[in-house]
């Protein structure tokens, strides 16, 4: 079992995976601003999920270089949860969960509530379909 998560400054998406690693789903957002509280949420959901790997969002910039929200990104990997760290590039994550958001019509509070667990999703996913076609 793997957990994706997209970290925010304020809210961070958590989503995870079946046990064939197939299908993604979201599982909550964090909102929490202090990074020990956070990381030790993170810890506690893949705890409780059985999760065996985590898959970070990594922000790259549209030309492919990596700013300071990667570096946060990559940090946030490096802190112990004990699990292996894995990063998923998530440029347009966030465009795609509004998409997805509005053909669903979510709106107002509700969809600010569950964008960043989508977006989780979409990150976690993405990395499944790659790992399944790098071994295909």
């Amino acid at each position: 079992v793997i957990l994706g998560v997209d970290l925010g400054k304020a809210r961070t998406g958590v989503a995870v995976c079946d046990k064939s690693e197939l299908l993604a789903s979201p599982v909550e957002v964090v909102n929490e601003h202090n990074r020990e509280r956070l990381l030790e949420r993170v810890a506690q959901l893949a705890k409780a999920r059985r999760a065996e790997q985590i898959v970070v969002g990594l922000p790259r910039n549209m030309d492919g270089s990596e700013g300071e929200s990667a570096q946060n990104a990559r940090a946030f990997g490096a802190e112990k949860t004990g699990l292996p760290v894995d990063f998923s590039d998530e440029r347009g994550t966030t465009i795609t969960a509004h998409g997805f958001l509005n053909e669903t019509n979510t709106r107002g509070k509700r969809r600010k509530a569950t964008v960043d667990a989508v977006a989780a999703t979409i990150i976690l996913q993405d990395y499944l379909d790659y790992r399944r076609n790098r071994k295909g």
